[in-house]
């Protein structure tokens, strides 16, 4: 009797059973695919590198990164559509307590987050976690200045520092920056800008630097602008002065009286992949990835415990290292809420005077 040459039925099948799986499969790995919204340049590398890459290494799904220059009504014209397409969203501080009074974030899970005292005090929010605490400070080229400025009266100082002046276009931080030139303590800041003697005085002191100031809205310029020699100090995001000194540039950082900050991370209304998204959240949130987080970039992290797995070279580049934040002013999101259309509204008339 001849052998029987055909497969056995199992056989047959086996391909059919393993294109099932694999179908069955597509839906639940697409669930932990994400987009990502920051603000790119060298923070949104170092979050690809910390966050994006241990997040599609333990998940299996793809992150995709949007960059934004944080439109809020880029995010309440998606919520009021209906139309989510964004999962994770960075944001700043003034804007994640306006966003969470409009409705326009979901309310944050912290129980899928870990220990809220784990955390620094202002990374708990209801609608959201911080991310990282960066810092805006007085930027110099150590080339081109041989005798370091050491804060924000030798910034005004154009007799003793020939020169431009680099400074983010807006109220914000300028005002700041004004009154600490013009002697103000920086833990009376605030309460000397409250009031309406104290915001004359700040536009004053901003009046008297106006014939010198090169105005800069994008983070990447600053760095270009002491490089070049158009200017001969600015005020920076101090990551990326970090980034521009990794880069072989000889950029330096006069710390006292730099404001420092949190951006965090919030998730629209109606998000679709809400699991997935605090899955990517509670992720980067944690101390192992906050700690490769700041080692690729010198903002501080939000987790008190990251800062044990630092060394020492890398904690002396943070804003939250004891040293830089001495003298340091937390930008005050209460106040700017509170009076920032009005500074703004003065500020931009001023500005075009």
């Amino acid at each position: 009797m001849q052998k029987n040459t055909k497969p056995p039925i199992r056989h047959l099948l086996q391909p059919l059973l393993l294109a099932a799986a694999s179908a069955l499969a597509l839906p639940a790995l697409a669930q932990h695919n994400l987009t990502v919204v920051n603000f790119g340049g060298a923070n949104g590398a170092a979050q690809k590198k910390a966050y994006f890459e241990a997040y599609e290494k333990a998940t299996g799904g793809k992150i995709t990164q949007v960059e934004y220059n944080g439109e809020q009504a880029r995010i309440k014209a998606m919520v009021e559509a209906k139309k989510v397409t964004w999962d994770v969203i960075e944001v700043e501080g003034p804007d994640i307590s306006r966003g969470c009074d409009e409705g326009l974030f979901e309310r944050m899970d912290w129980a899928k987050l870990g220990n809220k005292a784990d955390f620094v005090p202002a990374a708990v929010h209801e609608c959201g976690v911080g991310t990282f605490v960066w810092s805006t400070v007085l930027a110099y080229n150590g080339d081109k200045l041989k005798n370091a400025p050491t804060g924000w009266a030798d910034f005004w100082d154009v007799k003793k520092y020939p020169g431009k002046r680099g400074l983010r276009k807006g109220a914000r931080y300028n005002l700041e920056f004004a009154l600490i030139a013009d002697g103000v303590k920086t833990a009376d800041v605030y309460k000397v800008l409250a009031t309406k003697d104290g915001a004359d005085r700040a536009f004053k002191k901003l009046t008297e630097l106006k014939p010198h100031i090169q105005w800069w809205e994008a983070g990447a310029l600053p760095p270009q602008f002491l490089v070049a020699g158009d200017v001969a100090m600015t005020s920076a995001f101090s990551g990326r002065i970090d980034a521009a000194q990794r880069e072989g540039q000889n950029l330096q950082i006069a710390w006292a009286g730099g404001i420092y900050d949190l951006d965090y991370w919030v998730m629209p209304k109606g998000v679709v992949n809400k699991e997935a998204a605090m899955k990517f959240i509670a992720l980067a949130s944690s101390p192992d990835a906050q700690a490769e987080y700041a080692r690729t970039i010198s903002y501080g992290p939000t987790n008190t415990k990251a800062m044990a797995k630092i060394d020492a070279k890398t904690q002396a580049l943070l804003p939250t290292s004891p040293a830089n934040s001495k003298d340091a002013l937390r930008f005050d999101v209460a106040f700017w809420a509170d009076q920032g259309e009005a500074l703004e509204k003065r500020f931009t008339a001023w500005a075009a005077q």
